[in-house]
C-alpha cells in the first residue's frame, strides 16, 4: 500500500512539474549567429536557473525570425537588423526594442587571397576587388541580418549585385554555418559575424582578411511580440526574458561567454 501511494505521489509530482514547465516556457525567434556561436547554450541555462522559465529557440535568419513574430508564433524576437526591427515595431508587432549586445562582421577568405584584400580596413574597397577579380563569394541569401548587411555594403561599394553578380556570386539561402562550410570547401570569400567565425571549427584555408571598418558594426536587439496583436503571446514570461537580458545579471553572462579566451559579444543594453 505504501509503495502504491509513493508511486502515485511521484507520478503526481511529475505531472505538476511537467505542467509548470509547460506553463512557464517561451519561444524565442532568433538568428543563426546567436545559436551557432554557442551563446544560447551558455546563456539559456543560466536564465532558466534564475527564473524557472524554459526557452525554445527557433534559429533562422533575421527576416524569417521577424516573420515568425508577425505570425504570433514566437513570444520574443532577438535579432540583428535594425532597419527591419524598426519596421516590425512601426507595424505594431513589437512592444519595445531594446539593444542588448554587439560584435562586428568580418570578411573571411582564402589565405591565398586571389582578390588581394588582406589587411584592408575598407570593406567597400575589399568588395570592389572581389567583384573585379570575380573571386568566388558565398552569400547567405536568406534575408538574415548578415545578408542584409552584405547587400547594404555592396550598395555602398557602388555595385548593383543583382545586376553585376555572375557565377562567382553564390547565394545559398542558408545560415552562417553552412555558408562558412561552403566557403571553406570552395576557398571562397564570405561575410560572417565574428561570433560564429570564432566558434567555427571547419576553417580549412580560411582566415579573416578584412576587419575594423566602422560599417561592419553588428548590433543585436530584442523585442517582446505584441500581445495586443497576438493574445496567445506569453507576455509575462517573454518580458521576463527581455528584462533579464538587459539586466546587470544578463549582461554579465553575455560578457562572460568566450571561445578560446576571446569574448564574442559585448553587452550594451539600453532601456
Amino acid at each position: 500500500m505504501r509503495k502504491m501511494l509513493a508511486r502515485i505521489l511521484v507520478a503526481t509530482l511529475l505531472m505538476i512539474s511537467s505542467a509548470f514547465a509547460q506553463e512557464h516556457s517561451i519561444t524565442v525567434a532568433s538568428t543563426t549567429s546567436t545559436e551557432q556561436s554557442g551563446l544560447f547554450n551558455f546563456l539559456l541555462p543560466r536564465f532558466t536557473a534564475a527564473t524557472g522559465i524554459g526557452v525554445k529557440v527557433v534559429a533562422v535568419g533575421t527576416g524569417q525570425a521577424l516573420d515568425i513574430g508577425r505570425r504570433g508564433d514566437a513570444d520574443v524576437v532577438f535579432v540583428h537588423d535594425r532597419p527591419a526591427e524598426e519596421k516590425f515595431l512601426a507595424e505594431g508587432f513589437g512592444v519595445k526594442r531594446h539593444e542588448v549586445m554587439y560584435n562586428d562582421f568580418v570578411v573571411i577568405g582564402p589565405k591565398a587571397d586571389p582578390a588581394h584584400i588582406a589587411g584592408s580596413k575598407d570593406v567597400t574597397e575589399a568588395l570592389k576587388k572581389i567583384a573585379a577579380a570575380k573571386a568566388t563569394f558565398v552569400s547567405r541569401g536568406d534575408r538574415s541580418g548578415t545578408h542584409q548587411a552584405e547587400l547594404r555594403l555592396w550598395k555602398e561599394a557602388g555595385i548593383d549585385i543583382a545586376v553585376d553578380k555572375g557565377s562567382w556570386y553564390r547565394e545559398i539561402g542558408q545560415g552562417m554555418g553552412p555558408a562558412l562550410n561552403m566557403a571553406a570547401s570552395d576557398n571562397a570569400y564570405v561575410l560572417s559575424d565574428r561570433g560564429t567565425w570564432l566558434s567555427f571549427k571547419n576553417r580549412g584555408d580560411l582566415a579573416i582578411l578584412t576587419e575594423g571598418d566602422r560599417r561592419l558594426f553588428n548590433q543585436y536587439g530584442v523585442m517582446l511580440v505584441n500581445p495586443a496583436k497576438h493574445p496567445a503571446v506569453k507576455a509575462k514570461d517573454g518580458q521576463a526574458f527581455v528584462d533579464w537580458l538587459i539586466s546587470a545579471e544578463g549582461q554579465k553572462v553575455i560578457a562572460d561567454y568566450k571561445v578560446g579566451g576571446e569574448q564574442l559579444f559585448f553587452p550594451n543594453a539600453s532601456d
